[in-house]
């Protein structure tokens, strides 16, 4: 009424100032509330879960997947035995696996480089093979076994180099061995000629 009075105005204009104030007031206190402090809790903490380590090869350090070779390490090394390495390990490595060579041991006529096939045997400080009947070095007391044959001995057969040698040995082992002496007909690289010039100098 003093405002109405005092300054003239009309009910209505002083009602409409009332309700601007009031709605101002209202929006000035949403906005405080709103815009006051509040605690933050700091996220947990998770652990990262644990990978386990691979199992490290007999002899040797783990190898992250890839393929595997078998070879059979005997002979003077201070473990020997068969042993599951890398494929393209080599001869040096085999040793490593089987814990190293004897003291003492002659290993002139042993290619440590030498990468390794499966199924083969590594055969430290004994003495090789005698040469079959008609092959290097003359006669021998009997042809060569093809079930234990390593491939330095198969490379030692006329027309066997390295090569054949090895997938003489790769066919062994996919067989799980020859049982006839026939069965090199059906390795790579002998044919005809070949298989008839070793038919007498090999067996089972």
């Amino acid at each position: 009424m003093w405002v109405q009075v005092r300054c003239g105005v009309e009910p209505r204009t002083v009602a409409a100032v009332a309700v601007v104030l009031v709605v101002a007031v209202g929006f000035a206190a949403q906005q405080y509330w709103s815009g006051r402090p509040r605690p933050v809790t700091a996220p947990a903490v998770v652990a990262p879960a644990s990978v386990p380590a691979p199992a490290p090869l007999p002899g040797g350090s783990a190898a992250p997947g890839g393929a595997r070779i078998v070879v059979d390490v005997s002979g003077k090394v201070r473990d020997p035995g068969v042993r599951r390495l890398p494929s393209g390990s080599r001869v040096q490595d085999a040793l490593e696996a089987a814990g190293g060579v004897r003291p003492g041991t002659d290993t002139t006529g042993l290619n440590r480089a030498r990468v390794l096939v499966d199924g083969e045997q590594v055969l430290v400080g004994a003495t090789a093979q005698p040469p079959p009947p008609g092959g290097p070095g003359g006669a021998g007391p009997g042809p060569l076994s093809l079930a234990s044959a390593t491939v330095e001995q198969l490379d030692g057969l006329p027309g066997v180099g390295p090569v054949l040698a090895r997938h003489i040995v790769e066919f062994r082992t996919a067989r799980g061995g020859i049982r006839s002496v026939e069965d090199l007909r059906q390795v790579d690289g002998i044919g005809e000629r070949r298989f008839a010039e070793l038919r007498e100098l090999v067996r089972p």
